[in-house]
């Protein structure tokens, strides 16, 4: 708890104030010193902003049971929500769009990535994929990113945010091999620009895309919260059209 609290640079009082108790018996409850109940627990995640896996590891912890159901991705009880993602995938086409989990490794995908993915190399396509490597490896799709600086830097800063959220050591595991890739500076940033586009290599022609992601607004589920969908839209009409005919 302490951890999360320097985290969220919340001081002791802080979180005191937040969740109603004194000063005193948060400090006990960090040290070990008093057991906190379970709605402490829970009033305590909530203000410090944890995500529903780090909710059940700290009920654990004081001693309760976890509040939300954790199944793996092929249980029958998320049929019908990896459903919805199928449909939401496909009906992106002829965009490329793509289903994470919270370590960035596909879940699912649509048909139009296939170009997007095509001739990486096979040993970063053996499952399970992790699509941050695919895409900055240098094996991977680095090499027809004519944009490479500067979209490794945005993707390390969304691992960054990403780490800073959870507290995830194997994002920042992650986050360390992916910056240790050769990418060369990132270019400066048009002053009329309003975000950073993915200009790659698809078949001899220059694509330029925006990226999109859509998560789960209500999730009980520990796996279905931390499912995102990638979406790949045209960052201008040229690569809208190319897409729209088929490349």
């Amino acid at each position: 708890m302490r951890a999360w609290r320097k985290q969220r640079r919340m001081s002791q009082l802080d979180l005191a104030l937040d969740v109603a108790v004194s000063t005193r018996h948060l400090s006990f409850v960090e040290t070990g010193r008093s057991k906190p109940s379970r709605g402490l627990v829970l009033r305590m995640a909530e203000k410090l902003r944890m995500p529903p896996r780090e909710r059940n590891q700290m009920l654990v912890a004081a001693g309760f049971a976890p509040a939300f159901p954790e199944r793996p991705i092929d249980d029958p009880a998320l049929a019908d929500a990896l459903a919805v993602i199928e449909r939401l995938l496909i009906g992106y086409q002829p965009f490329p769009a793509l289903a994470v989990d919270r370590h960035w490794t596909l879940v699912r995908n649509n048909a139009a990535l296939a170009p997007l993915i095509a001739g990486a190399a096979p040993s970063l396509l053996v499952p399970p994929v992790n699509v941050l490597r695919l895409s900055l490896h240098p094996d991977g799709l680095a090499r027809r990113i004519a944009n490479l600086g500067e979209w490794k830097a945005h993707i390390c800063h969304r691992l960054e945010s990403q780490i800073d959220a959870s507290g995830d050591p194997q994002l920042a595991d992650l986050l360390a091999e992916l910056r240790s890739y050769p990418a060369g500076p990132a270019r400066q940033r048009r002053p009329d620009a309003i975000a950073v586009p993915l200009v790659i290599d698809v078949g001899g022609k220059k694509l330029s895309f925006l990226s999109m992601t859509t998560m789960f607004g209500t999730p009980i589920d520990v796996t279905l919260a931390e499912i995102a969908i990638e979406a790949f839209l045209p960052a201008d009409a040229a690569t809208a059209e190319l897409l729209l005919k088929g490349i």
